[in-house]
């Protein structure tokens, strides 16, 4: 049998797809193998290139691989499907991930260690609980509404638990008074929540020496300053810093053809969550421009001319490129060298 050098695999919950070729492309194995085959499998055979797409589970089994002494590679699903020719079935995925694999302008996902995976559990964990905090305001705001309290926009959550609890019935009936304090209580325990898991996020943040670097910038605090080193393992995958802002979704969508240049909106492209943490980071930096006059940059020039939530989004766009220069190259950010 030939010597299989390059291998797509197709990742599922308990059942793979292999396909390998040989280094005359030649097929040389396609089959299916249990999750509690799959380690023992590629123990047996060579050290190959083994292509992957980047979803759940995929960095757990790229280090696997490689301490088995294969060449691992990770792929965006959307840059893998142009290579599936017809069908969708797990055999075709796992032969186009294996030709995608090979491309030389192919890109790919670093592989993230388990630390940094943790840090980003970490994340993901606080944003799925303040988005359940803001949905469980959202709907204590609508159902007071219906009774006529309303309060005004922003976290002004305050007045309205105050409203619950102070035991006016003619204000509000007693039964829908006992079912609002369930909401409540829901909208104070994961207010704790969260501010436990800003605390860990702070301390580790202090604790590790890239973050304290990146929350050196202006509008990058200690959640961004994580985020950021969590989920940009390897900053030299990207040839500038214009390439890492492009590829969070920060530069107008291009629409260009016979020679004339179309600019739209922001492709909104790449990770969400860096995005919006930049974006937010970028706002809060403007609110504070806005309230002192004094604060003379170049966020403040640009907000003289430039609609809010245009500059926000171009200083955003500065911030992310600050911080690849800082990951790629080092260093603490300072204005001088920023301006």
């Amino acid at each position: 049998m030939e010597e299989i050098t390059t291998i797509g695999l197709d990742l599922a919950k308990s059942v793979f797809q292999v396909h390998g070729i040989s280094a005359a492309g030649g097929v040389v194995v396609r089959r299916k193998l249990r999750r509690s085959a799959l380690l023992e499998f590629f123990a047996a055979l060579p050290p190959a290139l083994v292509g992957m797409e980047a979803c759940g589970g995929a960095h757990h089994w790229a280090r696997g691989l490689t301490r088995l002494g294969h060449t691992v590679r990770l792929m965006p699903p959307a840059y893998v499907k142009p290579y599936v020719k017809r069908g969708k079935t797990d055999a075709a995925d796992a032969e186009a991930i294996c030709e995608a694999v090979t491309r030389p302008t192919m890109r790919f996902v670093p592989v993230k260690t388990e630390v940094q995976q943790a840090s980003l559990v970490e994340l993901k964990v606080r944003d799925m609980l303040v988005r359940q905090r803001t949905q469980t305001v959202n709907a204590l705001r609508s159902h007071l509404a219906e009774y006529g309290v309303v309060a005004a926009q922003g976290r002004k959550v305050a007045e309205l638990i105050a409203v619950v609890r102070d035991g006016d019935d003619a204000r509000l009936p007693h039964l829908a008074r006992e079912a609002l304090d369930e909401l409540v209580a829901q909208i104070e325990a994961l207010e704790g929540r969260i501010e436990r898991l800003d605390s860990r996020m702070v301390r580790h943040a202090r604790e590790d020496e890239t973050a304290r670097r990146l929350a050196s910038i202006p509008g990058i605090g200690a959640i961004g300053a994580t985020a950021l080193a969590a989920m940009v393992p390897c900053p030299q995958s990207f040839a500038s810093a214009r390439h890492f802002a492009a590829s969070l979704g920060l530069t107008p969508q291009p629409h260009s053809s016979g020679g004339k240049e179309r600019l739209g909106r922001i492709s909104r492209q790449g990770n969400s969550m860096l995005r919006r943490l930049l974006v937010l980071g970028a706002t809060s930096r403007l609110r504070y421009a806005r309230r002192n006059p004094e604060a003379s940059d170049w966020a403040t020039r640009l907000l003289a001319r430039r609609p809010f939530k245009v500059v926000a989004v171009a200083l955003a766009n500065k911030m992310a490129r600050i911080a690849w220069a800082l990951l790629a190259r080092g260093g603490t950010y300072t204005a001088s060298a920023a301006a």
